[in-house]
């Protein structure tokens, strides 16, 4: 089995970003969104590497096959988003999508984070899953902090709380 190496997003990463999460987005969950959609993307050392956010990438013989965005939205809180997963290292076999979240809660914890929230679609429900066995809390739209950036797409949300 290939290693697999968890690092921060470089500015050569990013059409390998989206050739990650488009194909997810579009093809498997059937989401009709496109890159322009998706302006964080386009900036995401200014958009996620800022603050106490940041950006990773997991890496599998030099391609990206997942990646992890935290979001500072101030006030010691972060969003979660663009945790995506290629389908082919995906499950507890590769422990790709742990590891991302590893890294998140290690950096968050550095940092002084004290809450984390993340907004996803009905359509992950694998997704739903892997939150709530990692410490996710589902919560209602209503109590999602102000600055917390929504998408269209997002009805289900939950939070992490530190300590």
């Amino acid at each position: 089995m290939a290693e697999i190496e968890i690092r921060a997003f470089a500015a050569d990463d990013a059409d390998d970003v989206l050739s990650v999460i488009l194909p997810i987005q579009r093809e498997e969950f059937g989401i009709n969104i496109t890159a322009d959609a998706q302006p964080d993307l386009r900036v995401i050392p200014d958009y996620y590497q800022s603050g106490k956010g940041q950006f990773w990438v997991a890496v599998k013989d030099g391609a990206i096959v997942g990646t992890l965005g935290l979001k500072d939205i101030g006030h010691n809180q972060a969003a979660l988003r663009k945790m995506f997963v290629a389908a082919e290292v995906r499950g507890s076999e590769h422990g790709v999508a742990a590891r991302l979240l590893d890294r998140l809660f290690s950096h968050a914890r550095d940092a002084g984070l004290t809450d984390i929230f993340l907004g996803t679609t009905d359509k992950f429900v694998a997704a739903h899953r892997f939150y709530e066995k990692n410490g996710f809390v589902e919560i209602a739209k209503a109590d999602l902090p102000r600055s917390f950036p929504l998408m269209p797409v997002d009805s289900k949300f939950y939070r992490y709380k530190f300590g």
